[in-house]
């Protein structure tokens, strides 16, 4: 990747994730701060990733069939903006999760397209390191979102920050227009009727078309996903409830938490991008995967010191390490993808795998909230470790490495 196209993905990224994780702070913030129940704001993470999961992959297909990823990524990154300006006038719990699912539905574009054209910039012997940099720069803008939550939430009324957040949102979809695609393209332009039957055939493939789902045993890194996140977004679905009133932080230390994690990640993402392409894919994952488990179990711990600088340093070291596990396994993953993706089915791939990331968003939220009704949040954060545990075990037994020359092995003969 040259200078020009590090600076151009890099401005993309970090504006687009930035004012997405923004969005979803201030909304989960707000309804609880105005009395909603800790199921209510978690819906606001089900609702973002239920876009994620539904639209991704479709995405994902387009850019694939038609070969332009550019035209996708600015198409989708318009219709992100223009669904956060209705909250400016909207009022009330469900239409605020409703906007935050339709934005999620456009904003879905963005990571498997993007992916697409940085992995085909890396190329074989870089692309953990392409896609490390791209990791880096996603979570430069997660914590840039996490700060200017914690430090505007108490500054702007919520009118003025969501005209914010489309803002930065803008900024995103005009950095795309300038991405350079070196990715594969169509030597025919196809029609509109082929492209919408060549993504339902995408989505929807044949028991003979599926060979691609198995090689290396990348199936089973996509349900280890989902388990995964059901475990990982779960608990942090309540952290915009949990961290100002179990634990008792100001809404500026509260930002500053939640900013922990994306930036560690700025810095693991770099390194974990080099480790990958030197000691291999499968290993991170499988690392990443289990202390991924083990942060929704020090999160559970964080209200037994008695002092809140106790609290708050519990707290440190659960973000510091859900920062370097999601760091490894993200980095690792979409290595592994990309060793065993098609070349004109990398998008979809990715697509597929921001799907099943969808899937344990949608069910972690409803899982960890729903029991937090009943039980402490502490418990419920014990009993949503379990599926985290799940993937751990089944990463370390199905998948195959995929790096260097044990790439492209079908697992049981598939």
């Amino acid at each position: 990747m040259t200078l020009r196209d590090r600076l151009v993905v890099a401005t993309a990224a970090a504006t687009r994730f930035g004012s997405g994780i923004l969005m979803g702070t201030a909304l989960g913030f707000y309804i609880g701060d105005s009395g909603g129940s800790d199921l209510a704001a978690a819906l606001v993470y089900t609702a973002y990733f239920a876009g994620m999961m539904l639209f991704a992959p479709v995405w994902g297909a387009v850019a694939d069939v038609t070969g332009r990823r550019r035209a996708v990524l600015v198409l989708s990154g318009a219709g992100a903006t223009l669904a956060v300006l209705p909250l400016v006038v909207a009022e009330g719990t469900w239409a605020s999760v409703g906007l935050r699912g339709l934005y999620a539905s456009f904003a879905a574009a963005f990571p498997p397209v993007m992916l697409t054209v940085v992995s085909a910039a890396g190329g074989e012997s870089g692309r953990g390191r392409a896609v490390g940099f791209f990791n880096s720069a996603r979570a430069l803008g997660f914590t840039g979102g996490q700060l200017t939550a914690g430090a505007l939430l108490g500054l702007l009324v919520p009118d003025s920050l969501f005209l914010a957040i489309a803002g930065l949102s803008l900024v995103s979809t005009l950095a795309v227009a300038f991405v350079a695609d070196s990715a594969p393209t169509p030597d025919v332009d196809p029609t509109l009727s082929e492209v919408v039957s060549e993504v339902r055939h995408r989505l929807l493939p044949g028991v003979d078309d599926r060979a691609h789902l198995r090689t290396n045993g990348l199936q089973w890194l996509y349900v280890a996903l989902a388990l995964r996140n059901t475990s990982v977004l779960g608990v942090m679905s309540l952290m915009p409830v949990y961290l100002p009133q179990s634990l008792g932080l100001s809404e500026l230390l509260m930002g500053a938490l939640l900013a922990l994690n994306p930036g560690g990640q700025a810095v693991f993402m770099l390194v974990f991008g080099r480790v990958t392409d030197v000691t291999g894919r499968k290993r991170l994952v499988t690392l990443g995967m289990a202390g991924s488990t083990l942060f929704a179990l020090v999160a559970a711990a964080a209200t037994l010191p008695a002092t809140a600088s106790g609290r708050f340093a519990v707290g440190v070291v659960a973000f510091l390490l859900i920062a370097a596990s999601f760091s490894a396994m993200t980095t690792g993953a979409l290595a592994f993808i990309g060793d065993v993706a098609p070349p004109d089915r990398e998008s979809e791939l990715m697509g597929l795998r921001t799907t099943a990331k969808g899937v344990g968003g949608v069910l972690g939220p409803v899982l960890v909230g729903g029991l937090a009704l009943v039980v402490s949040k502490e418990v419920a954060f014990v009993v949503g470790a379990v599926p985290g545990v799940v993937a751990t075990v089944l990463v370390g037994v199905m998948l195959v490495e995929s790096h260097g020359a044990r790439a492209r092995v079908p697992l049981f003969g598939g």
